[in-house]
């Protein structure tokens, strides 16, 4: 009869909580059905709250349900009082006559008997259920394995209620973060083929073509369009090989310095083995849009004899640009404001690529010493 009555208790528990989706109607249900189904007179749920280290009553039944939680039962820190004691061992315990044991926090009228049980699952302690009676010794081993089981069934509830929040705020974080790779990803595309950037590759075209330049009109109409498809191909692609980013490069580059009539010049070393440029990928729409804030904003001045010395390291884990500026009269990066707003938000997509894809992207940009500046670029070598 009691091993039926027991049974009858778990199947009632369980088919009570199976319809509760949020933690508050789990505990709040919890603490009614100890009242009206094992017959005490007296529940208190507690949680544990791992930021303050204490108990922090939740739910409440009996003569204290009348309380208002947040001003009625107190918070318990851990290892304080029977509650406290249960919590920090993860043991329920049964006290036959709370006068005699020192643990024993009267918050109200005294009971002299309590039992308290932890609320624990896969070693996880969530919180304790404590009830308390007037009568001493009236809680027994039965009630002690009632309670126990009531509380693991209401520990992986509350865990299944648990996991599916975080992982409904993981979708919803995950989808954030994939519109802002997108929105990233456009307006990469958008500063690579702005209206100024298109309109004067064609009216360098038209120039060359104007001035029977037809070899020159050729030579950077071939280069614009192959940089158009690199662009375009990259925009869904999240890595671009070591050798396809190099020739970009140098297109971009001798696009730039046919536009602006030998204001610059550059050089591009590898060091390493050949190899490593066909084996070698790096993320995708990082250097290009590094090159282009460096050539806009060095090239406003219109100042002659500028040098872009690139120099790519590869080793078994990155790729390493030192890029070398040479110019007279150069001002500090802080000093040029279209400059400091391009880096500013190419800082903002390398953030982003570094909290979403992991990437540990670094880089820094010096300030000039005899007429020359030093970027680093250190990017991961996915493959």
């Amino acid at each position: 009869m009691e091993h039926d009555r027991f049974e009858d208790v778990l199947i009632y528990f369980s088919k009570s909580l199976l319809g509760k989706e949020g933690e508050e109607d789990i505990l709040w249900d919890m603490a009614k059905n100890c009242i009206s189904k094992l017959g005490f007179e007296d529940c208190i749920i507690y949680l544990v709250d791992n930021n303050s280290d204490r108990l922090v009553p939740k739910a409440a039944h009996g003569p204290k349900s009348t309380l208002n939680i947040s001003n009625g039962p107190m918070e318990i820190p851990m290892g304080q009082g029977i509650s406290g004691h249960v919590a920090q061992t993860s043991r329920a315990e049964i006290v036959n006559d709370t006068s005699k044991d020192p643990r024993y926090i009267k918050d109200g009228t005294t009971r002299l008997s309590e039992i308290c049980v932890p609320i624990t699952c896969d070693g996880v302690l969530y919180g304790v259920i404590d009830c308390e009676h007037p009568e001493p010794g009236f809680f027994t081993e039965r009630h002690l394995k009632m309670l126990s089981a009531i509380a693991s069934i209401s520990a992986i509830k509350i865990k299944s209620v648990r996991d599916c929040k975080a992982l409904m705020e993981e979708r919803e974080r995950l989808i954030q973060i994939k519109e802002e790779m997108v929105e990233l990803k456009f307006k990469t595309l958008s500063s690579q083929l702005n209206p100024h950037f298109v309109f004067n590759a064609l009216n360098s075209i038209q120039y060359f073509v104007t001035s029977e330049k037809k070899k020159l009109a050729m030579e950077y109409l071939s280069m614009f369009s192959k940089l158009i498809r690199f662009y375009l191909g990259q925009l869904g692609q999240e890595s671009v090989s070591l050798r396809e980013e190099i020739d970009m490069l140098h297109s971009y580059l001798n696009l730039q310095k046919l536009r602006y009539d030998g204001l610059f010049d550059y050089d591009i070393s590898v060091q390493g083995h050949a190899n490593n440029l066909e084996e070698a990928t790096i993320p995708s729409l990082v250097v290009q849009t590094l090159f282009e804030n460096i050539i806009e904003s060095a090239m406003s001045h219109q100042q002659k004899g500028q040098h872009f010395e690139v120099l790519l390291k590869v080793t078994d884990a990155s790729v390493v640009l030192d890029i070398l500026h040479s110019s007279q009269n150069m001002e500090p990066a802080n000093n040029l404001s279209g400059y400091r707003e391009g880096i500013l938000q190419w800082q903002d997509q390398i953030n982003l690529l570094n909290t979403v894809k992991g990437y540990n992207i670094k880089n820094s940009v010096g300030n000039p010493s005899n007429g020359r500046r030093k970027i680093t670029l250190e990017l991961p070598k996915l493959l």
